[in-house]
């Protein structure tokens, strides 16, 4: 069975580059207000709930005018607060800012079990590689008796 292309979810092959950005590359307040308003229209939550949620999470108020105001094409002169990520983030219930933020840096975002698995990874290619040296050690040290 084949699974639908998730354009946030990349390849497990594909290894991250990173990027020399272009002029202008990094201007990401159009890209931002799109993504963040998809995630609150995508969310099972209303938007007063969302605020509600970020506000117990970050211990400030935030208001539905706020997250409006936040992802508004007309409203150019409101930036949403980096401080904020995390609180919307787990409010509504992803990863995919932060994803979307560390492909543009050529990076990759590993949660839970896939970053257990790339330590996991990591460790048995530093125990294969010391193996090998050892085997290596033990060869030259039995040439020299």
């Amino acid at each position: 069975m084949r699974r639908a292309h998730d354009a946030l979810t990349p390849d497990l092959f594909e290894v991250p580059v990173a990027r020399d950005p272009k002029p202008g590359a990094l201007a990401v307040g159009h890209p931002l207000r799109h993504l963040l308003s998809d995630l609150l229209k995508a969310s099972t939550l209303s938007r007063f709930d969302i605020a509600a949620r970020m506000s117990e999470l970050t211990g400030q108020e935030i208001t539905k005018h706020q997250l409006d105001s936040w992802t508004a094409e007309s409203r150019d002169g409101w930036r949403f607060p980096l401080e904020y990520l995390p609180a919307f983030e787990a409010a509504v219930q992803t990863h995919d800012v932060t994803v979307w933020l560390a492909d543009l840096r050529g990076c990759r975002l590993l949660v839970g079990k896939d970053a257990l698995e790339a330590e996991l990874g990591k460790l048995e290619r530093a125990r294969d590689e010391a193996g090998k040296r050892i085997r290596q050690l033990k060869q030259v040290m039995g040439e020299m008796e």
